[in-house]
């Protein structure tokens, strides 16, 4: 069998960069292990013929009709329709006061001033110098492949804008919350989308997140019927242009043959040549140590695939129930918010959470979750709901992962008899629920190594130009025809999409066929 283009998994940034790849004219084959489309992009109905389904890897989706191949691929057309709802998030202390963060702005700084005056307006001064920054540098570089770190300081340098970027940057985004936000519940939610969805918040290099969220118009979405839906979506836009899916297909090898990648070989032994390119949605192990013969690559890529980390804080514990009726928040607007947050109150927590992680050991708890069927019924029969809380543990519980089999429904418990304290009625509601662990995810999507759902720390150098590792951060690969488009990549995890829309880039170029030109513009030059 002969294709064009093969490309392994079918994690939403394979499917996106196969998309791209029908658009252009190439015909082309994706392939996964698993007999799910999608990767994290997973609703499952729990219990089986239920009508309750359960987002179990990823459902807010931060700006995806923003992104440039929801609408160049046009996904609304395929099935992908998004809601997102005016009270985006809301974070409910223990003595009863709420942080809102609103599409609207101004409702955002009326309720952080509710917390302190002072605050605000420190929101609105980082929002506003953030704004060019934003639409004009960060936006461009994470739909386009990196620049070499050099030559991204050279041309930021140039600018005030650029210099702003380089200086917040030096900070890690809790010595930026420190020195800017002084009540102590504004700096943790200033912090959380950091410290507990993205970076070690104590990482230098990364300060620059804080006012970049502030200054973005990207909110927090859910995809109408389940995330699936997006999978659903572009495999439709796949088929559409000639592209072929094959799920339930395990790899052994990618073939080499006179110093390039040719093909690939399943374990039934079927070899399916790729005449122009194969490409690796997979993490950087899976790709290098497993499916390639070590006398293919320097000794010094092996090295660096080998040593290439997972982030410490973003393993997912996840607590999901049916529910007779939905939770009822006694916190003022809570029930109209797509994501709440329990549990968090002050800036000293995230301290403790990263010690607990550090040490294999479960802390308290933090959560933050949805009762999607609020805003979209389908999600559940008639009359019923679902709602989940999802916390950050460590993989390593106590040193060994499997006691997670033991331990995860005990933890739930607890998780639910805290969400109960926020919204009395959940208890009683609960028709069932079941819990997953770090441990399932990897069991599951075996790329998420220790159940890291960004598939790679943001650290020792493994960000931009520089991940997944030195050599291997513009998408090729060590092998001519091989490249990477997975969350190993910059811009790295999360749903984007961006890591397959710029190796699209890289592959398009390197091929000499036509590629798409996006309406984003880099610039990092004052006019």
């Amino acid at each position: 069998m002969q294709y064009d283009g093969v490309i392994l998994g079918t994690g939403h940034n394979s499917l996106v960069l196969q998309a791209y790849c029908g658009l252009a004219g190439l015909r082309t084959l994706s392939i996964d292990r698993s007999h799910n489309l999608g990767g994290g992009l997973s609703t499952i109905e729990h219990p089986a013929d239920s009508g309750f389904l359960h987002n179990i890897h990823s459902f807010f989706h931060r700006g995806v009709t923003k992104l440039p191949w929801y609408r160049e691929l046009d996904l609304a057309r395929h099935g992908a329709a998004y809601l997102q709802p005016d009270l985006n998030v809301t974070m409910i202390c223990r003595d009863g006061r709420s942080l809102q963060w609103w599409s609207d702005f101004d409702k955002t700084v009326a309720s952080v001033a509710t917390f302190s005056a002072c605050d605000a307006a420190t929101l609105e001064k980082w929002r506003d110098a953030f704004r060019p920054i934003v639409q004009n540098i960060l936006i461009p570089e994470s739909q386009s492949p990196p620049l070499p770190p050099r030559d991204r300081r050279r041309l930021l340098e140039q600018s005030s804008d650029g210099r702003l970027l380089l200086k917040t940057s030096q900070l890690s985004p809790l010595e930026f919350v420190q020195r800017e936000f002084e009540d102590p519940a504004v700096q943790a939610g200033m912090l959380f989308f950091n410290g507990l969805r993205e970076v070690d918040l104590r990482q230098p290099g990364f300060g620059h997140h804080i006012p970049a969220l502030l200054a973005s118009d990207a909110m927090a979405q859910m995809c109408i019927g389940g995330s699936r839906q997006l999978a659903i979506a572009l495999a439709k836009a796949i088929r559409e242009s000639g592209g072929d899916i094959r799920l339930g297909s395990s790899l052994r090898r990618i073939i080499v043959e006179n110093g390039r990648a040719t093909g690939i070989e399943t374990m039934d032994g079927e070899r399916i040549q790729a005449k122009r390119f194969i490409a690796s949605g997979l993490n950087p192990q899976q790709t290098f140590l497993e499916l390639i013969e070590p006398a293919h690559l320097p000794s010094k890529w092996i090295e660096m695939a080998r040593a290439f980390q997972y982030n410490l804080l973003a393993p997912l514990f996840g607590l999901n129930l049916n529910l007779r009726e939905a939770p009822r928040y006694e916190v003022a607007g809570a029930n109209q918010s797509l994501m709440v947050i329990l549990g968090l109150d002050h800036v000293d927590q995230f301290s403790d959470i990263v010690t607990h992680h550090e040490a294999g050991t479960i802390p308290p708890t933090v959560m933050w979750g949805s009762c999607p069927t609020q805003f979209d019924p389908t999600q559940a029969p008639p009359n019923g709901h679902t709602a989940f809380m999802w916390e950050k543990l460590p993989y390593d519980l106590h040193g060994d992962a499997s006691q997670w089999d033991e331990v995860k429904d005990r933890h739930g418990a607890e998780m639910l008899a805290l969400w109960s304290r926020f919204a009395p009625n959940i208890t009683d509601a609960t028709i069932t629920s079941f819990t997953r662990s770090p441990l399932d995810t990897e069991r599951m999507l075996p790329n998420m190594q220790s159940g890291d759902l960004l598939v790679g720390a943001f650290a020792n150098d493994q960000v931009g130009y520089h991940r997944p590792f030195p050599g291997a951060g513009h998408y090729r690969a060590h092998l001519p025809g091989l490249y990477l488009c997975g969350s190993c990549c910059h811009p790295g995890g999360n749903i984007t999409g961006l890591p397959g829309y710029n190796c699209s880039q890289v592959l398009f170029a390197d091929l000499g066929v036509a590629k798409h030109e996006s309406d984003s513009r880099t610039s990092a030059e004052d006019p």
